[in-house]
């Protein structure tokens, strides 16, 4: 891969990267900050103060997610038509943030639909564009390290929005059980200052990267007569599609907690602690994966997975729920940047923002399936059913990847 554009090189470099890589992950560390205060308890608000039946929440977590893929799929095809990929992350993080205060007038199950419906179109919107913006900004060499940087900053924000919701929790309602309106209101108030933050740092922090000659992409990425996609990149979206069946909504890992006698404040410090460890993994995972391959690294995180998924199949303690709340997000730190920086390395440079959306695209209707396969498991044999077809699912991903997709 060709060195970053001399624009970007004259920029002073941050913790030795481009500053793009720094200033998107304080966009995407402000943004988790909102995302979580706001969202993370749209359940509870469904449930406790809108009094919707399950039927309904289920239905709003499913359309979000396959809203959500639909889009990304569209951007990353856009970016790369247009050549341009601040514009459509601009676009993106806009539109989420000015969907977020509506929710402080939420009064029906429809209301939040919509405005969940328009949050999710905004971040199907900026994701791939922003990835592929990562990836410009970056040499082969930095790339994990770029990815890994920016994963720990987004999953730090959501350590921060998790801890502010739990003091804004604690001082308008102390330990009631249920969710109030009142206090949701004021999780909505505070959660828009730091989106508002995410859009002015985007807007004028970040640049976009000037790209090389055509000549240059087909010689930097390796590609032969125009820089399409080869076999490897098709390979590794199966073998994710394999391994995201397994992997359902993380709702189900909640339940399972629960199902185990974990009670909501302990589910909400568990959820802490695994956004602690992914944040802490998300770096090191990167620059190993610089160092080792990415194959390697994607092959270790989701050998993690499997383990994880085991345990809690297996699981009878609650000491054992804690570590293995812990370990997933070791899990998630060590896959989620390395897969991201494992795309960049298999397609050519123009090619990258439809290569994203491809990629989210993928994952984010396979979640579909994966819920409604592991609901079925849970309701028609065990709640130990889902994790164990997790895990054989992730196995047999592990075989794929390290048989089939060379580096």
């Amino acid at each position: 891969m060709v060195e970053p554009s001399t624009a970007d090189t004259s920029r002073k470099r941050i913790w030795g990267l481009n500053p793009n890589v720094f200033f998107l992950g304080i966009v995407s560390l402000l943004t988790d900050v909102s995302s979580e205060m706001i969202f993370t308890l749209v359940p509870l608000f469904l449930r406790n103060v809108l009094i919707a039946p399950f039927t309904i929440i289920g239905l709003i977590g499913g359309l979000s997610e396959s809203v959500d893929a639909i889009f990304r799929i569209f951007s990353g095809w856009l970016s790369d038509r247009l050549g341009k990929r601040k514009p459509l992350a601009v676009l993106g993080y806009s539109i989420s943030t000015i969907a977020k205060p509506f929710m402080y007038l939420a009064s029906s199950w429809g209301a939040v639909l919509g405005i969940r419906f328009g949050d999710r179109v905004g971040k199907g919107v900026r994701s791939s564009s922003r990835d592929a913006l990562i990836a410009d900004s970056v040499s082969a060499e930095e790339r994990g390290k770029g990815f890994g940087l920016h994963r720990a900053m987004d999953t730090f924000g959501a350590v921060l929005g998790l801890a502010i919701a739990a003091i804004i929790i604690y001082l308008v309602q102390g330990g009631e059980l249920a969710l109030s309106r009142e206090t949701y209101q004021w999780l909505v108030l505070v959660g828009v200052v730091p989106a508002v933050l995410a859009v002015l740092v985007l807007l004028f922090f970040v640049r976009e990267r000037r790209k090389p000659s055509s000549g240059d992409i087909g010689s930097q990425v390796g590609f032969k007569g125009g820089g399409g996609f080869d076999t490897r990149f098709k390979l590794f979206l199966a073998i994710m599609a394999v391994f995201t069946l397994g992997n359902s909504s993380d709702f189900f890992v909640i339940l399972r907690a629960q199902n185990l006698g974990s009670s909501v404040i302990y589910v909400v410090l568990m959820l802490v602690l695994f956004n602690i460890t992914y944040a802490a993994t998300s770096l090191p995972a990167g620059m190993l994966s610089d160092r080792l391959g990415r194959r390697r690294v994607i092959t270790l995180g989701w050998f993690i997975y499997a383990l994880v998924y085991l345990g809690f199949a297996m699981a009878s303690e609650m000491w054992q729920v804690w570590l293995l709340f812990a370990c997933y997000g070791v899990y998630y730190g060590i896959v989620e940047g390395v897969a991201r920086a494992f795309v960049a390395d298999l397609v050519p440079e123009e090619k990258r923002g439809t290569a994203y959306g491809l990629y989210h695209g993928v994952v984010g209707l396979t979640l579909l399936p994966a819920s409604l396969i592991a609901g079925w498991l849970w309701q028609a044999y065990s709640p130990a059913a889902p994790f164990y077809f997790g895990a054989g699912l992730a196995f047999i991903a592990m075989l794929g990847i390290m048989g089939l997709v060379r580096e």
